[in-house]
């Protein structure tokens, strides 16, 4: 869901974060450590299962909907997978227990995908029909490009043994992204479309903010005047209002489709798209392996830098 800042000394630090999110020092120092645990407070709910389900309550408590995520990327052995699988298989359990508004996003390279594809599949198989049996849905995330095709052809199997139960994410920095959304549309799945947050080369992703933001546009209204409920991920208000605008004109109802936004982030902006009668999702990720996901957000919007010490020396 990114904004990929512009001007050069904004991709220098964008560089910079993305960079840092794969320094296993720095991750080792500000995970296990309680200026780190504080810092990544604004967009984690916390460490704990109980913690996650507590903000989602609070946040359902806005009239604002929320997608699970429990952080963590690239395992190294099938348990690793298989542990991380049933954290979510909790997580269903305990949001059809709780009747919460809210269903799961997870990753294929935690259910094992770098190690193997058929390993990926069966666990997050074995999700997707955990949610179906609750009217539940599952979002497989997408990763950096060397994944997309896997992760596609991986969605539109799961897709279709598991009744819809399974939509994926599209990043519009990627060229390919159009003709991806076209054949997902064609086999009727739920797509979130965001930027991108990746730190991708020119010749798979556009390379300029406002190339990015033209093809997210063009994308949207694609998606908007599909019979397939979609989400739009995305802070940036100009994209908001073109959404808005175009589904007005075109007589597409706001029950038609959702605005996703990151936990902590344009909290004002969301309160705002509820008040107008929009549906509105927030993404929202907890655990102890919240440093990779930190950084990236860091990297999207260098202002929440900022933000972050400003608020973190002021309590």
């Amino acid at each position: 869901m990114i904004c990929s800042p512009q001007g050069p000394s904004m991709n220098v630090l964008r560089s910079t974060f993305i960079a840092l999110s794969h320094s296993r020092a720095l991750r080792r120092f500000l995970e296990h450590s309680s200026l780190g645990v504080r810092l990544s407070s604004r967009f984690i709910a916390g460490l704990t299962m109980e913690d996650v389900l507590r903000v989602a309550a609070e946040v359902n408590g806005q009239g604002i909907a929320v997608t699970l995520d429990s952080l963590g990327e690239s395992v190294t052995s099938e348990s690793e997978a298989q542990r991380a699988a049933q954290v979510y298989h909790q997580l269903l359990d305990e949001i059809a227990t709780r009747s919460l508004n809210a269903n799961v996003s997870v990753k294929l390279t935690q259910m094992g995908l770098e190690l193997s594809p058929a390993l990926a599949e069966s666990n997050a198989g074995s999700l997707a029909e955990h949610a179906r049996s609750l009217g539940n849905f599952v979002r497989i995330d997408m990763e950096d490009s060397r994944l997309t095709q896997v992760t596609l052809e991986i969605v539109q199997r799961l897709h279709a043994s598991h009744n819809g139960a399974v939509g994926v994410v599209v990043q519009s920095y990627l060229y390919r992204s159009e003709a991806d959304i076209e054949q997902l549309l064609a086999n009727g799945i739920r797509v979130r479309l965001c930027k991108g947050a990746y730190n991708e080369p020119p010749s798979v992703a556009f390379p300029r903010k406002s190339e990015v933001d033209a093809n997210y546009a063009s994308l949207s209204r694609r998606l908007l005047q599909s019979p397939v409920y979609h989400a739009l991920a995305t802070h940036d208000p100009a994209m908001i209002d073109a959404a808005k605008e175009f589904a007005s004109g075109h007589g597409i109802g706001p029950d038609r489709f959702e605005f996703q936004m990151l936990y902590g982030v344009r909290r004002d902006l969301q309160r705002s798209l509820v008040r107008d009668g929009y549906r509105v999702r927030v993404y929202v990720p907890f655990g102890s392996e919240w440093y990779p996901y930190f950084m990236r957000r860091l990297a999207e919007r260098p202002a929440n830098v900022l933000f972050l010490l400003r608020n973190y020396f002021r309590s």
